[in-house]
């Protein structure tokens, strides 16, 4: 007899199987902290079925691990004992990458005389979320070339040095040091050192448009 037979004519060995199976299947064990929370209360599970508008044999399930819950009853129950989902999820956060770019490692651009320090790298996972973040660096006289055709996604400014002239479609607008802009980058568009000495800015595009290549 093999294995898979002893274990077919065995229903303990079924029984252990389909709990497993069901484990499997119920990734988030929650139950737990929703049946403190409703004891610490003092509720009975038909108090808060009754609040929650599902039946009291779903809430014995949910706490005892049986069944995952939809969305919006877990909603329902949080609300009904006054807990955050936060607290429901915690020990199921994920460990995110953090990079850092020390000040002495940037990647740069040159584009002309104007130099693009990369602060932020686009996370390839981010997509339509995703953004990049540069300090440029702009001799006095010189303006940026990218840009001047439009493109989609919004920007962000903030002029850590010097003078600056944002050119928008047909407008222009002074910045002065300490200055922040925010725009729509579907307009063409371009900065322009104004001042006497080397302009220096935090530019924030997004989605990212990969100016700086890995």
């Amino acid at each position: 007899m093999t294995p898979l037979q002893r274990a077919d004519n065995n229903p303990e060995a079924n029984e252990i199987n389909t709990k497993e199976e069901k484990v499997k299947r119920i990734p988030y064990h929650f139950g737990e902290k929703l049946r403190h929370a409703r004891e610490h209360k003092g509720y009975t599970l038909k108090v808060v079925a009754m609040r929650a508008g599902v039946s009291e044999s779903l809430v014995s399930q949910i706490e005892r691990n049986h069944v995952s819950p939809a969305i919006d009853t877990l909603l329902a129950l949080a609300d009904v004992l006054d807990i955050n989902l936060e607290f429901l999820f915690e020990e199921y956060r994920k460990e995110r990458p953090v990079t850092v770019i020390r000040s002495d490692e940037r990647p740069s651009m040159f584009e002309d005389d104007i130099i693009y320090e990369e602060l932020a790298r686009p996370a390839d996972s981010a997509k339509d979320c995703s953004f990049e973040s540069y300090m440029l660096k702009i001799p006095a006289g010189s303006h940026t070339h990218r840009g001047s055709y439009g493109h989609i996604g919004r920007e962000f400014g903030i002029i850590v040095k010097g003078k600056a002239r944002l050119t928008y479609g047909t407008r222009e607008y002074i910045l002065e040091e300490g200055d922040s802009v925010s725009y729509s980058s579907a307009a063409p568009h371009l900065v322009e050192n104004v001042g006497d000495t080397e302009l220096t800015a935090i530019w924030v595009v997004s989605p990212a448009q990969r100016f700086i290549e890995k």
